[in-house]
């Protein structure tokens, strides 16, 4: 199943990266060979299910390279060849056996998204943080046990996906990352976000199958946020400061130990779908609460 979900991201993730290559200028080529013998520049190589243990020792000749897609190989490291492409710009190497990252990922200064899901991390190099023009990371479907540090110092990042590895501490100083819009860490051990702060800017946060018993004080706070996932966790009950989220738009709160919500949520003109499925509400608390929000789609 996690295979799927992530196959589906990544095909959304080549589609938006589609747009912004054009195939005929750039064409993808899938054979080193009729790459090396080009005789156009060439940008864009994919050895995608190739079955490849190791890369051809001639892609230090394609230094022009902004897109490498290494999916779906038998790779356990990241040969030194990729770091010597310093016009890269996107790496995929998911769905391989990757165990840690070297620290030549530095020298990939241009580097914007960084796709590791399906791996086996434990942790994240701080090398990373050298990259100081990442803009997306993946590292769904790993080991790793906390939230990687090295991030906090890479302030243009907009999106971290941590989806299903066995994370159980968030650093507190999430607000670091200033230009993060969507933070995703679904499917961990996190019982307690203690005093985490969140940037001002985010506005999609997916904390969905986790132990959460308490929705952090600084979620409330996030203004700009459109889409709050906290479904499948622990939750007893919704502080009434959720009325400061002005902009959100979708709210899943599905599968928790809800027996109300309070009444400030009424002030969310904006919320279009509320879902509370797997709650314990009674009858007359589930028509008061359609009662105050007639503009919202709610599922009980």
């Amino acid at each position: 199943m996690k295979k799927i979900l992530l196959l589906i991201v990544f095909v959304l993730f080549l589609s938006n990266a589609k747009a912004q290559i054009d195939p005929v200028k750039y064409p993808t080529y899938t054979d080193i060979d009729a790459a090396i013998l080009s005789k156009k520049t060439v940008y864009s190589m994919s050895f995608r299910d190739k079955g490849l243990y190791n890369l051809p020792a001639d892609l230090i000749k394609l230094d022009s390279l902004f897109f490498l897609n290494l999916m779906a190989n038998h790779l356990e490291k990241m040969d030194k060849v990729i770091f010597s492409l310093r016009e890269l710009e996107i790496l995929n190497v998911n769905e391989n056996g990757i165990k840690f990252i070297p620290d030549g990922i530095g020298e990939l200064k241009k580097l914007k998204t960084l796709s590791m899901n399906l791996n086996s991390l434990t942790a994240v190099n701080s090398e990373i943080s050298k990259l100081q023009n990442l803009k997306v990371v993946h590292f769904d479907s790993n080991n790793l046990s906390v939230f990687p540090e090295a991030l906090l110092d890479i302030p243009s990042l907009e999106e971290i996906n941590l989806h299903s590895n066995q994370i159980s501490y968030v650093s507190d100083r999430l607000d670091k990352i200033k230009n993060l819009l969507y933070l995703n860490l679904s499917a961990n051990q996190i019982n307690d976000l203690g005093e985490v702060k969140l940037p001002k800017q985010i506005k999609y946060l997916e904390l969905q199958k986790n132990s959460i018993v308490k929705i952090p004080e600084a979620v409330f706070q996030s203004g700009n946020m459109e889409f709050l996932n906290v479904s499948d966790n622990a939750i007893t009950q919704i502080s009434p400061k959720i009325r400061a989220l002005k902009n959100v738009v979708s709210m899943n709160l599905a599968n928790n130990r809800l027996r109300d919500l309070p009444e400030d949520i009424q002030y969310l003109k904006k919320l279009k779908t509320l879902i509370l499925v797997g709650n314990p509400m009674t009858k007359e608390t589930i028509a008061n609460l359609r009662d105050l929000m007639p503009q919202t789609i709610i599922y009980f």
